[in-house]
C-alpha cells in the first residue's frame, strides 16, 4: 500500500515540471573558444527580428563593442548577419556593422516579397550598397501569398529571375525553407516537440491550408537544380535534419547546395554519427552558424563542444536555464577531425561569402 501510494503521488507531476537529472557520470570537454578561428555564418544582429529578444524593437545587440570583446574571447573571426532588409535598413545594419568594423560583420539583405517582379532589382542595388548574400525566410513558402491569396513558394516561376540574378551578381542565398518535420504532425501525445509547440502554437503547421514539408523540401530542391550558377545555403541543415539520407542525396546531386547547422546541434547530436558522416562526405559544403541571438559565450561554447568534442549526453541549449529546448533529449559531440573542422568553422564561408583573398 505504501508503494502503491507514493508512485499515485508521483504520477501527479505535470510534464511541465518534469527535470530529470541524468545519473550518468561521463565526460565533460571545456572549449573556452573555437579551436580554429570560426565565423558564425547565421546570426541576426540587426532589429528585424529583434521582437523576439526584446520588447522596444532596438537592435538585438545593444553593444557591439561588447559583442567584438565576446567575439575575440570565443575565438569568433566574423559574423555574418541575416537582418539587412533593404533601403534604409539595409544602409543602418551596414553602418552600424559593416562599415565601422571591417572584416567582422558581413550584413545579408532580404527583398521585399510584395513587389516580386522588382526583387531583382532590389537585390542589385543591395548588392552595390554592400550586402554580401540574400536571406530568404521560411514566410516564403509559409506566409506570403499572392494577388488570388496563394501561397508563393520558393520554385514560383515568378522568382526566377531574382536566383539567376543572386547567381550573376555572386550573392549566395541562405534560404531556410521549412521548420522541423514535427511542426506539420498533429499536436498530441505522439509529437516529440509538444512543449515546444505548447510554448509557441503559431510555430504550428498542422493546419492543412499550410503547404505539407514534403512540399516544400520539393520546392527547396528544385530551385536549387534549375539555378545550378547559383549557390545556395539551406539554413538548419536545409530544414531536413531528421533525415539526413536525403541532405546527402542531394548534396551529392547539386554542386550549387551548401547547408548550415544553425538551430539544429540538438538533432545533429542525437544522431553524431550519421551527421559526421554526411560532413565528412562533403567537407567542402557546410558552413558553421548558430543562430543563437544575441550571441553569448555559453551558447558559442554548446556549439564548439557539438562540434569538437567526443563528449556524450550533454544539454544542447545555448541558454543555460534551458538546457534542451527542443525536445527531452541530450546529444553527442561529432568528433570532427581538426582538417575538416578548419573547413566547416571558416574556409567554406571565406570562399562562399567572398570573405579576405579566398
Amino acid at each position: 500500500m505504501h508503494d502503491n501510494a507514493r508512485v499515485g503521488r508521483q504520477s501527479d507531476i505535470l510534464l511541465h515540471d518534469f527535470r530529470p537529472r541524468p545519473a550518468l557520470r561521463v565526460p565533460e570537454t571545456r572549449v573556452p573558444r573555437a579551436g580554429v578561428p570560426a565565423i558564425d555564418a547565421h546570426n541576426h544582429l540587426g532589429r528585424w527580428l529583434s521582437d523576439w529578444v526584446r520588447d522596444d524593437g532596438g537592435w538585438v545587440v545593444e553593444d557591439v563593442g561588447a559583442l567584438l570583446a565576446l567575439m575575440d574571447e570565443t575565438g569568433v573571426e566574423a559574423i555574418v548577419n541575416l537582418d539587412g532588409r533593404w533601403g534604409s535598413e539595409l544602409e543602418a545594419n551596414l553602418d552600424r556593422y559593416d562599415r565601422a568594423h571591417p572584416g567582422r560583420f558581413f550584413t545579408f539583405c532580404h527583398v521585399d516579397w510584395a513587389d516580386l517582379a522588382g526583387a531583382a532589382g532590389s537585390l542589385a542595388a543591395s548588392r552595390d550598397a554592400g550586402a554580401r548574400g540574400l536571406k530568404v525566410w521560411k514566410d516564403l513558402g509559409l506566409g506570403v501569398t499572392d494577388e488570388r491569396g496563394e501561397f508563393v513558394l520558393p520554385d514560383d516561376p515568378r522568382l526566377g529571375d531574382l536566383w539567376a540574378a543572386a547567381g550573376e551578381l555572386g550573392m549566395p542565398v541562405l534560404i531556410h525553407t521549412a521548420d522541423p518535420v514535427a511542426f506539420w504532425d498533429p499536436l498530441d501525445a505522439t509529437n516529440e516537440r509538444i512543449e515546444e509547440l505548447g510554448a509557441h502554437p503559431e510555430w504550428s503547421f498542422a493546419d492543412p491550408r499550410f503547404p505539407r514539408w514534403e512540399r516544400l523540401l520539393d520546392a527547396l530542391e528544385a530551385v536549387v537544380a534549375s539555378h545550378p550558377r547559383t549557390s545556395f545555403i539551406g539554413a538548419h541543415v536545409c530544414s531536413c535534419s531528421e533525415d539526413l539520407t536525403r541532405v546527402d542525396r542531394m548534396l551529392a546531386a547539386y554542386p550549387n547546395l551548401h547547408y548550415d547547422p544553425s538551430a539544429r546541434i540538438g538533432e545533429l547530436g542525437r544522431q553524431p554519427r550519421a551527421a559526421r558522416r554526411l560532413i565528412e562526405r562533403h567537407p567542402d559544403r557546410v558552413l558553421f552558424g548558430t543562430d543563437a541571438f544575441p550571441p553569448t559565450a555559453h551558447g558559442y561554447r554548446v556549439y564548439f563542444r557539438a562540434v569538437e568534442t567526443a563528449d556524450e549526453h550533454f544539454a544542447y541549449g545555448v541558454e543555460p536555464d534551458d538546457p534542451c529546448p527542443q525536445g527531452r533529449w541530450r546529444i553527442s559531440g561529432l568528433d570532427l577531425p581538426p582538417a575538416v573542422l578548419e573547413a566547416v568553422y571558416s574556409r567554406n564561408a571565406r570562399r562562399l561569402i567572398r570573405i579576405g583573398d579566398a
